[in-house]
């Protein structure tokens, strides 16, 4: 019998990619951001604002989430493979979490449901190769502010619980999101948001190079998963910290074999599915000039190699997916396609600078 996570997990998986696979192959027209609907509750946008910067969500209270999703860095880190919990490296890219909350799945690999960003915050918290922290612990830290003892209570009639932690950062996740893209203009009816060169690449965006038939729709993914072909990333392999990292992980999602993997299986590590293997979920291209470096293992440094890889067919595995072809693109035409790809990216998304409340001591016999 299933672990109830792995259990849990190859449901979702199973439900939101069947979905996928249901729909036809046809791409969907890009389209602007949709608003959010709902709004979310004021209160807890910026009670969440305050913990994604507060380190007392993290084991041992020295990383937030900004940490790793960095304003000034596109809300990622800008580095090719993540840091991960401090005494660990991680084996994977950072993504953005700018617009995440309108996708469908999170991570590469798609373990877990973008639907339920509250359960997405707490896996954050509590992995052992991100915040390791237990919720417990973070409860009691945040009791002895007496600031978020105030805040909590004004924004949910309580104090602080785990619940209320998760909600609350969730709430302001969702408010990142792009801002003034000049395609979204574009696309509204703006003809002016758009250089020419910027319109010939979106031209062959939709054409000759095809990338719409993976990166389509408003978020400018297909919410599907593909094999690029890519060559596994040395450096994981190279240093004992991010080695010791990938095969735990692997272990602990029950990935067969899981002691003598030489390459990140992606999908498979959910699906157990063989023909999943090294297949990774498609991102957004949405601010993707600001996002830099590449690739699930950031293995490409600048959008010049992306198109450059694209160009060439993509990599030389054989598990590589047959969408991918050599594209025969000439300079100019790789100018054009990197122009457009950089209108993907809006005014940056500043949030107001924060420094955490100190400790206090409660008074005794207060609860």
């Amino acid at each position: 019998m299933l672990p109830a996570r792995r259990l849990f997990l190859r449901v979702v998986l199973g439900t939101v990619v069947g979905l996928h696979v249901a729909v036809a192959d046809d791409p969907r027209p890009l389209a602007p951001l949709p608003e959010p609907v709902p709004e979310p509750n004021g209160a807890h946008v910026e009670l969440g604002r305050k913990l994604f910067f507060d380190p007392r969500l993290s084991g041992d209270a020295t990383i937030s989430c900004a940490t790793c999703h960095n304003p000034e860095h596109g809300w990622a880190d800008g580095l090719p493979l993540s840091k991960g919990y401090p005494g660990t490296l991680y084996f994977r890219n950072t993504p953005t979490v700018l617009n995440a909350s309108l996708g469908t799945l999170m991570y590469w690999d798609g373990r877990l449901p973008a639907t339920d960003l509250p359960t997405v915050v707490r896996d954050h918290i509590a992995e052992a190769h991100f915040m390791q922290a237990d919720g417990r612990l973070v409860i009691e830290r945040l009791r002895q502010v007496p600031e978020y003892e105030s805040e909590f209570s004004s924004a949910f009639g309580g104090e602080p619980t785990y619940g209320r932690i998760l909600s609350a950062v969730a709430a302001f996740a969702t408010t990142l999101r792009s801002r003034d893209v000049p395609l979204d203009r574009y696309l509204k009816g703006e003809g002016g948001a758009l250089s020419e060169a910027a319109q010939r690449g979106l031209g062959l965006f939709r054409e000759k190079a095809g990338c719409i038939r993976c990166h389509d729709g408003p978020m400018l993914s297909d919410g599907k998963f593909h094999s690029l072909g890519l060559q596994p990333n040395r450096a994981i392999f190279g240093d004992p910290l991010r080695h010791i990292t990938f095969r735990r992980f692997f272990r602990t999602l029950g990935v067969p074999h899981s002691h003598t993997l030489r390459e990140d299986v992606g999908l498979y590590c959910v699906s157990k599915q063989s023909g999943d293997i090294g297949r990774m979920r498609t991102p957004s291209l949405r601010e993707v000039a600001s996002t830099a470096p590449y690739m699930h293992d950031g293995q490409l440094a600048t959008l010049e190699a992306v198109i450059d890889f694209y160009d060439a067919g993509g990599g030389p595995r054989a598990t590589r997916d047959p969408l991918l072809k050599p594209l025969n693109l000439s300079g100019d035409e790789k100018a054009d396609l990197a122009e457009f790809l950089r209108s993907l990216s809006g005014t940056p998304v500043e949030v107001e600078p924060f420094t955490p409340p100190r400790y206090q001591l409660r008074q005794r016999g207060q609860n």
